[in-house]
């Protein structure tokens, strides 16, 4: 196996140089490819020097017919390419090329800390122009939520605008992880081993091989066989032949197959025998042509796995890029945690409003733009970050109220409405903007006369001889419980000497009930003008003053709207 790795990288950088092959850069491609060769590298060097000498004889043509069949994929390779874009550049990324992958258990929907990996892997495949691949990686039967493999698609298309080209559910591909563990069995690379658990992780521990691990291919495959019919559960586990002795314990003959009996909700009791993760994604990443593989520090482990399994077969593997650890303090992102609040009735599900996963922000009304914008933000580094509750919400708010902003009409909501009658205020009809950035896009208008609805807090207020003012109607004063006109003119108020407070304001005439889901859960009840009820379910809204929302449920006689945020 070396030598065809060596012989390889001899061929092309021979053919990129004239013929004459640099024995530096063809160790650093050989030990890129197969790390496990870093354990002899004064007989690896031998053997480089050694094909050098032999293919410095070839002719150049000769170099590239001898490429071609040995490794053809080398041959067409094109060099990186540099990519403009708003994120660092990936090693050996080529424009147009990248596959990148995004894989989430279906335990649940996805959360906040999903939403910057599926972002920024959606970001690097547009800025390569590349393809993003969602694969559900749902090979442990035990923590499967059915309902996730909807959202979670929802959800992904939600958070990268439809940038998915392609969905994979890892419980239809059983049989391509049956066959390649057959095959590995089949050339000694793996077996199938029956000790007891803590016997072999003893034995794992000092560097010593179980009595399993020589048993002969013929021995080995008529176990792999009776894995599908005779085996219990727990009683058999398929693992990788390694290095028995690896400096870390965790790579020493690791299980990529074992028997799961719990009824699976795609295939439900046909299937018993399931790929360990590390082992399906190592045959999906080469099989789905995964060029780069962008994910958390805490994969490192499992990455290195991959490469041994992809080393069984001679395979390339991706490039592996990490990032550090996000710590989003404050937060409770536990998957079975909620679910388990969920079960026992203290959330009303996925879409409850305090809960940071996606089907309750989407039905808060936030734009996907924003998640995605906090993680171009946030980048690819692998420094770990601690990201409070206060600083994640103020960076998403941010984000989103620039996209917000412009489209959302502005209407008035009183909360805790209590009525005030201004004395010789005139009877008329106020039109207000619907945005007052955006005359164009029209009016809404109030019919009113003296008495208005205000806010409680805002009576509270409001200090007996100023003057105050009803936001864009009229002036007034408060002599105790009394209120009386002074004028319409806002002028009148800017230069008055005892200038009180603006506040919003209903008229009495022309009002629609409001409810407001607040994010703690609790719903605020008020008033709001009759305009509201025009919009449609799924808008955008600003209330004067206040806040942004969602109209969830408009009945033309009530309005329920989410909050958004300020």
């Amino acid at each position: 196996m070396m030598r065809n790795i060596v012989l390889k990288y001899v061929l092309k950088n021979a053919l990129e140089f004239g013929g004459k092959a640099n024995s530096k850069v063809v160790l650093g491609a050989v030990l890129k490819e197969n790390p496990n060769l870093k354990k002899d590298v004064p007989l690896l060097m031998k053997e480089i020097d050694m094909l050098i000498k032999e293919v410095g004889e070839y002719g150049v043509e000769e170099i590239k017919r001898q490429l071609v069949k040995e490794a053809p994929e080398l041959l067409s390779q094109k060099k990186e390419v540099k990519v403009d874009g708003p994120l660092k550049p990936l090693p050996n990324a080529i424009k147009g090329k990248l596959v990148v992958r995004i894989a989430p258990s279906p335990s649940g929907p996805l959360h906040i800390g999903h939403a910057y990996g599926v972002s920024l892997n959606s970001e690097y495949a547009k800025m390569y122009e590349g393809r993003l691949i969602l694969r559900i990686e749902d090979t442990n039967p035990e923590n499967i939520y059915p309902q996730a493999y909807e959202l979670i698609e929802r959800d992904a298309r939600w958070l990268t605008d439809n940038n998915i080209a392609q969905v994979v559910i890892q419980s239809s591909r059983l049989g391509i992880y049956y066959d390649y563990a057959e095959q590995l069995i089949r050339m000694g690379k793996a077996y199938l081993c029956t000790c007891e658990a803590e016997f072999w992780r003893e034995q794992k521990n000092r560097g010593i091989p179980c009595p399993c691990r020589s048993l002969s291919v013929k021995e080995n495959q008529e176990r792999y066989g009776r894995m599908f019919n005779s085996y219990a559960e727990g009683e058999v586990v398929v693992r990788l032949k390694t290095d028995i002795k690896h400096k870390n314990p965790a790579m020493r003959d690791f299980g990529i197959m074992r028997i799961v009996e719990h009824v699976h909700p795609k295939t439900g009791k046909t299937q018993r025998v399931w790929p360990l993760m590390l082992f399906a994604v190592a045959i999906d990443d080469h099989e789905l042509g995964i060029t780069h593989v962008l994910n958390g520090k805490d994969h490192t482990d499992n990455a290195m796995k991959e490469r041994m399994i992809m080393d069984c077969f001679n395979w390339t593997y991706p490039e592996y890029k990490h990032w550090g650890m996000i710590n989003f303090e404050g937060f409770d992102l536990s998957t079975s945690k909620t679910r388990r609040a969920i079960e026992c009735g203290e959330y009303h599900g996925w879409e409850d409003i305090r809960i940071p996963f996606m089907p309750a922000l989407r039905k808060r009304g936030y734009q996907p733009e924003a998640f995605r914008r906090f993680a171009l933000e946030t980048g690819l580094s692998l420094n770990d970050k601690t990201v409070s509750i206060d600083e994640f919400w103020k960076m998403i708010n941010a984000f989103d109220k620039e996209m917000i902003e412009k489209s959302s009409n502005r209407y008035f909501f009183v909360d805790k409405p209590v009525k005030i009658k201004v004395d010789k205020c005139r009877e008329r009809r106020v039109m207000l903007d619907l945005h007052p950035d955006f005359p164009e896009r029209g009016k809404r208008g109030f019919q009113v006369a003296q008495d208005f609805y205000i806010c409680a807090s805002d009576v509270e207020r409001l200090e007996e001889g100023k003057i105050h003012r009803l936001m864009d109607c009229c002036n007034f004063r408060r002599e105790r419980e009394k209120y009386t006109f002074i004028s319409e003119s806002y002028d009148d108020f800017k230069n008055a000497s005892n200038k009180g407070i603006i506040i919003h304001w209903l008229s009495a005439q022309e009002t629609i009930l409001v409810e407001v889901m607040m994010n703690d859960g609790e719903t605020i009840y008020g008033l709001g003008e009759h305009a509201l009820a025009q919009c449609k379910e799924g808008d955008i809204v600003q209330l004067e003053r206040r806040y942004f929302a969602r109209v969830e449920k408009n009945t033309k006689d009530k309005v329920i709207l989410w909050y958004l945020h300020t």
